[in-house]
Parts: structure tokens; sequence; C-alpha cells
């Protein structure tokens, strides 16, 4: 049997049996907390990405020398 078959009625059972152990406060602060984990994990990848970019951009900068630069191959 797969969550698929759960159905409306069984996922009302379900957050009114979790309502009624944790209770309201501490679902939402738990709610608050996982939305700060995702925000601060979003966070994370956007600077990730920006400091590859950033690297990326390092390496491919013109290393030639100057003197080489105004040459023209044939």
């Amino acid at each position: 049997m797969g969550f698929g078959n759960i159905g409306l009625p069984g996922i009302l059972l379900i957050t009114v049996v979790v309502l009624v152990l944790f209770g309201r406060g501490k679902i939402a602060s738990l709610m608050g907390e996982v939305g700060k984990g995702i925000t601060s994990f979003r966070k994370g990848i956007h600077e990730g990405a920006k400091e590859l970019d950033e690297d990326a951009a390092e390496t491919a900068k013109d290393i030639t020398p100057d003197s080489e630069k105004d040459k023209v191959w044939a």
C-alpha cells in the first residue's frame, strides 16, 4: 500500500492527530525552522554558484604576454 491511496480523508485525519499530539505552537515553530533551513540552503547554493562563476572567470583571463598579443598568425 502506497501513500497515493491515502486520499483527502486520510490526510485530514493525520493532520488532526499531529495537531493533537504536538499542538499548534510547536508545529508553527517547527515550520518556521524548516523555512529558515530552506532559505539558508538556497542562499548557500546561490553563494556557491557565484563563487564557481568567479573562479571560472579568473581562469578564463587572457594570460597571453603583451609581446605576443599583436602578432598575426598566418
